[in-house]
């Protein structure tokens, strides 16, 4: 199973964090994938950084290809507000229906990715 990794996983992978033996893990077994909300978010920063490498690395990673289902989104936020889950951000909504869609497991260190898992049926790795 693909797992889509995070914005907040890359982040701490490239400050050396405590989180980069696991996609360390996860790079070796050919297990990662993004898509373009998360590389939107990335790429800006490292460009800024002149960080041309890295931003060529990732554009080689597995991309889990999006398309938005807005009144599926509605309805994931719907749902989320109901269990008294708040503050789901709609970038995170619209990872979570690109994995959920592509069946991929997601990897964050965003505690809403967990908190929608109690919700839906996401899988969050580990």
């Amino acid at each position: 199973m693909l797992v889509i990794v995070d914005t907040s996983v890359w982040i701490d992978y490239f400050k050396g964090g405590a989180h980069s033996p696991d996609l360390d893990y996860l790079i070796d077994e050919n297990l990662i994938a993004t898509n373009e909300v998360i590389l939107a978010e990335l790429v800006p920063f490292l460009k800024l950084k002149r960080q041309n490498r890295l931003i060529e690395l990732l554009s080689n990673v597995s991309s889990v290809p999006m398309s938005i289902d807005w009144n599926n989104i509605i309805e994931l936020q719907v749902k989320c507000l109901r269990s008294g889950v708040n503050g789901v951000g709609i970038p995170d909504l619209i990872i979570a229906q690109n994995a959920l869609s592509h069946r991929c497991a997601i990897y964050s260190l965003d505690k809403h990715f967990r908190l929608l898992s109690r919700v839906v049926k996401l899988k969050c790795y580990p």
